[in-house]
């Protein structure tokens, strides 16, 4: 199966390939886009109600910006009104990986892609039905395939 994305200036992007990705933060700068790299590397967050895909509703799946891991499904995705795309449930058991994250005095858990370990949001305990989850991402950190692609 082939790349549905293609980025042929970064070399560890793949939609199909889930190895585990160990490269230098030096590495990825030359191969994100500045506004990406701050996000996925330096766990920036982009201001609410500015991402591309905080509202969207199109049916389709998302994957991690850096290196094009499946994360969710749009049938996952709700409008939580907090100005981030927000998922119920991730991909599969691997796609999103957790971390503590007790910065700005807050006690949080970071969600970060799988594969690439990249900064994607904070999941916290106050989303819907079926699993009570909130998968609160960046949308920067997100790329999107249409279904009707």
């Amino acid at each position: 199966m082939e790349n549905k994305n293609s980025k042929p200036e970064n070399p560890y992007y793949s939609n199909t390939d889930t190895t585990k990705l160990h490269v230098t933060d030096a590495e990825w700068k030359k191969v994100l886009a500045e506004d990406v790299y701050e996000v996925t590397r330096n766990a920036d967050t982009e201001r609410p109600f500015t991402g591309k895909y905080w509202d969207s509703d199109e049916k389709g799946t998302y994957y991690c910006a850096a290196c094009g891991n499946k994360l969710f499904r749009s049938g996952a995705k709700f409008s939580s009104s907090c100005g981030w795309p927000s998922f119920f449930e991730q991909e599969n058991k691997n796609s999103v990986i957790y971390k503590k994250d007790n910065s700005f005095g807050m006690q949080r858990i970071e969600a970060l892609c799988g594969r690439c370990d990249g900064h994607l949001g904070h999941l916290f305990d106050d989303g819907p039905a079926p699993t009570g989850k909130r998968y609160c991402m960046n949308s920067i950190a997100l790329d999107f395939i249409s279904d009707t692609k």
